[in-house]
């Protein structure tokens, strides 16, 4: 093995000293004082309303019944419609899919892929109800595979 090179070594120049600061130094701006803000006062003890005597009703008349307050929507795009057309198109082939087959005929493996296919097939109609377009292609997509898979057995 060859010998290292020769190492040169140049030592740093002696380092300069720091300024001085200056002399009197002005003193750092003080921020006045804040008043302390006042505590909120707890509130007063309420007396529950008093219940005002019943109104006299008449008996032919029924009670007055409110209906449940409706649920707000957007209006669907032509996009949502075509997704749900397009789901519904899927549903309806793993289902005619899984009417072909025999799940009496099947091992216990792919009739459980049966059963899972079938539940999938079910999620996604409810997400569809639901309007959880998204959910409902997922579903449809593998109900179609899981159904497509057991028919081709």
């Amino acid at each position: 093995m060859p010998a290292p090179p020769p190492r040169d070594i140049v030592e740093p120049p002696p380092a300069e000293p720091a300024p001085a600061p200056p002399a009197d130094p002005a003193p750092p701006a003080q921020e006045p004082a804040r008043p302390a803000q006042p505590r909120p006062r707890p509130p007063a003890p309420r007396e529950p309303p008093k219940p005002e005597p019943a109104a006299e009703t008449k008996p032919d008349e029924p009670p007055k019944t409110t209906s449940p307050p409706t649920t707000l929507q957007t209006a669907p795009t032509a996009a949502d419609a075509e997704l749900e057309r397009a789901i519904r198109v899927t549903l309806a082939r793993a289902r005619a899919d899984l009417r072909r087959i025999n799940p009496r005929g099947l091992s216990a493996e792919a009739r459980d892929q049966y059963d899972t296919a079938s539940r999938f097939a079910r999620q996604a109609d409810e997400a569809i109800r639901a309007k959880n377009l998204v959910f409902a292609r997922t579903l449809a997509d593998k109900a179609a595979a899981l159904a497509a898979q057991l028919a081709g057995q």
